[in-house]
């Protein structure tokens, strides 16, 4: 057996774990993602604490900024190889989060920063319309 096909059965074998559920866009909704997370996360062995940093951050801006009456917010969790993709959905494509200028003492932007310190990487995907997906993945 050569090296590559090694490999990929080494990747075979190695479950993808994915949560996915759909919250109410209110700071109970957001409070719940943290909890459900942190309780998913156990489930499967993995670390918590910055990932559910990452996820009340993501939560809050759905339920603040991301909010449209009647549409809710999906968090979703998965798991492949070493690396935890967080995803949180919501239905406002026209308000793009962004990282506040640091010492500039905008009202928002600020959680954004926490993100950016404890995931390694984080983006934001537009589309389908009318949907945003912010996302942080974190190397386990």
């Amino acid at each position: 057996m050569n090296q590559e096909t090694a490999e990929a059965d080494r990747q075979l074998d190695t479950p993808i774990r994915n949560f996915s559920i759909r919250l109410s866009p209110t700071p109970f909704g957001a409070r719940l993602a943290r909890l459900l997370t942190a309780e998913q996360l156990r489930t499967w062995g993995l670390p918590l604490e910055n990932a559910t940093q990452i996820v009340a951050d993501l939560a809050a801006n759905a339920a603040t900024h991301g909010r449209v009456p009647g549409r809710d917010f999906r968090l979703t969790l998965y798991v492949v190889a070493d690396t935890l993709r967080i995803e949180v959905t919501d239905t406002r494509p026209d308000r793009l989060p962004h990282l506040a200028p640091a010492g500039s003492g905008a009202e928002s932007g600020r959680g954004l920063v926490l993100v950016d310190s404890l995931s390694d990487r984080w983006g934001v995907a537009v589309g389908p319309y009318p949907r945003k997906t912010v996302w942080a993945e974190c190397t386990l």
